[in-house]
């Protein structure tokens, strides 16, 4: 048994022995921690409709904040009681699996095939999947078209490259006097998910499938180089900012241009804001649109007895009609995981989908790590090493190359 890698919580499990101990679970139902602040009514109709078609089996949804949710999922299933499944960062798989805290839970390649390209590698190593994908987000660029046409811009011709990207938030810093991009690198996760977008506009990768740290890499470097050049011309004092802090100040109109989830253009819809939103821009590798693909996943825990009719739901749940209506209803801003009709329409009728789509065909997921959140404190000490000027781009991403090294 390979010792239990999470962090803070491992402290506080100092002194569990066992993992995968049968607990007392009634064979007839399966309990559900469920994350937020109260279960989405779409989930209320087919847990009801699943029961319907399962006599004698129930499902028993703990809601738990964001917040706490994921740990108390951890804390419970390593200190041998767990819960049938539970809503996770897609990110924390890979940890649960090596604690034998999970059971794999695969897919068919008809199952593979109907999801967008590369979602399923974000719950998949040694080629196997450990989560069904309940929650998926991407990124896309916003401008404002005010701005642009201030600085004497084109106002309906956001960058498409990095190049254009940089050059365009200098003209409008000296132009208006505003940031013209916003760049957040605060101590949140969000900082190192905003630089994965970068290295997945240029073709560039962490760490490959047979788990080797491959980011000291031209590609990598190339993200990194132009996060240097862009800061600039980006929010003074980039540290103190994470994603909606930044989203906030560009929905206020103090910065051009941002990257930012499908939320963005929700609330920007609610203002007198002149926006536009396109994919994000290129690298100079680049093959195409591209994005960070961040999911949620319903992982299974192992012990339970009940294992295999946990799979199925967690299936059911998931599949194209529930995940479809779940999904497309739009507030939780959430990126369809998979194409259908229903997303078409959906895409017609608000256009701004679109971006959030396209960059899903050369996208890559969140590299699974079995110490995420050392993999995570890595690249957010990187990204910030470079943009507050404490090192060049080459030595700082040869160092966190080698410091990744013991989290893989």
């Amino acid at each position: 048994m390979k010792a239990l890698k999470f962090g803070v919580c491992a402290l506080a499990l100092a002194g569990s022995s066992a993992f995968g101990v049968t607990t007392a679970v009634q064979a007839e139902e399966i309990s559900w921690i469920y994350c937020g602040d109260k279960i989405d009514p779409i989930h209320e109709k087919y847990i009801a409709e699943w029961e319907a078609a399962n006599e004698g089996w129930t499902i028993a949804p703990e809601v738990v904040g964001w917040a706490q949710c994921q740990d108390k999922a951890t804390t419970l299933a390593a200190a041998g009681s767990p819960v049938g499944m539970a809503y996770v960062g897609s990110r924390t798989l890979k940890q649960f699996a090596e604690n034998d805290l999970i059971v794999p839970v695969p897919m068919t390649d008809d199952e593979k095939a109907s999801y967008y390209p590369n979602i399923v590698d974000t719950v998949t190593f040694d080629g196997t999947q450990w989560g069904v994908p309940i929650a998926f987000s991407t990124k896309a660029l916003y401008w404002n078209k005010d701005l642009f046409k201030e600085a004497g811009l084109d106002p309906e011709t956001p960058p498409k490259t990095w190049a254009e990207e940089i050059e365009f938030s200098k003209i409008i810093l000296e132009k208006t006097g505003i940031p013209g991009y916003g760049l957040p690198a605060k101590t949140f996760d969000n900082t190192m998910h905003q630089f994965m977008h970068w290295v997945y506009t240029n073709q560039g990768k962490i760490i490959d499938a047979d788990g080797n740290i491959v980011m000291d890499s031209p590609e990598v470097l190339a993200a990194l180089q132009a996060y240097k050049d862009i800061t600039p011309y980006s929010v003074e004092g980039p540290t103190a900012y994470e994603q909606n802090e930044i989203r906030a100040v560009w929905l206020d109109g103090k910065v051009a241009m941002i990257q930012s989830a499908s939320g963005a253009a929700v609330r920007a819809a609610g203002t007198d804001m002149n926006w536009g939103v396109t994919t994000l821009p290129l690298g100079p590798s680049a093959k195409g649109p591209g994005t960070l693909l961040i999911t949620d996943s319903l992982a299974v825990f192992s012990g339970t007895g009940i294992e295999e009719k946990a799979i199925e739901f967690a299936k059911y749940i998931t599949s194209p009609e529930p995940q479809g209506e779940y999904e497309l209803q739009g507030g939780a801003g959430l990126t369809p995981l998979r194409p259908s009709a229903k997303v078409d329409a959906f895409v017609e009728k608000d256009p701004y989908w679109k971006p959030f789509i396209d960059g899903i065909a050369n996208a890559g997921p969140e590299p699974l790590f079995t110490d995420y959140k050392g993999f995570q404190n890595v690249m957010i000490e990187l990204v910030q090493s470079v943009v507050t000027g404490q090192a060049e781009p080459q030595a700082a991403l040869t160092k966190a190359a080698a410091d990744l090294e013991q989290y893989k």
